[in-house]
């Protein structure tokens, strides 16, 4: 179960990243989710946090993609190894790893955390590196 929701995850991801479609992710959330990220110290929760964190995210780039190169589940969670190249919001490339964990409960994300380097992000978004 827990790598079939990695999967329409990942999907999920890639619609929002490609159409800027957040009702596929949001989607993958269960009513009490919690969503963040090493950079954001807001917890966002439920439904409507998952929306508003993914639609920040969005936002922060033009275009952007990430792929998968490893998708690790076991029961009740999953970790997803990721390359992310984008542009920023004025089109300067930018390109970052990291990991995102997902726990898992009946079919649903209860929990999302993605962990990558922000220095090296946020130098690459400063300096249009």
């Amino acid at each position: 179960m827990s790598r079939q929701v990695a999967e329409q995850f990942i999907k999920a991801l890639h619609k929002l990243e490609e159409d800027r479609e957040l009702d596929p992710i949001v989607a993958t959330y269960s009513e009490d989710c919690e969503v963040g990220n090493i950079i954001v110290p807001e917890k966002f929760k439920g439904p409507d946090g998952a929306r508003r964190f993914w639609s920040e995210y969005r936002d922060t780039f033009g275009e952007i993609h990430s792929s998968f190169r490893n998708v690790i589940a076991s029961d009740g969670s999953a970790a997803l190894e990721w390359t992310t190249k984008a542009t920023s919001a004025d089109g300067d490339p930018l390109e970052y790893d990291g990991v995102s964990i997902l726990e898992i409960a009946d079919g649903k994300v209860t929990r999302f955390r993605a962990y990558f380097n922000p220095r090296s992000l946020g130098r690459q978004m400063e300096n249009g590196e």
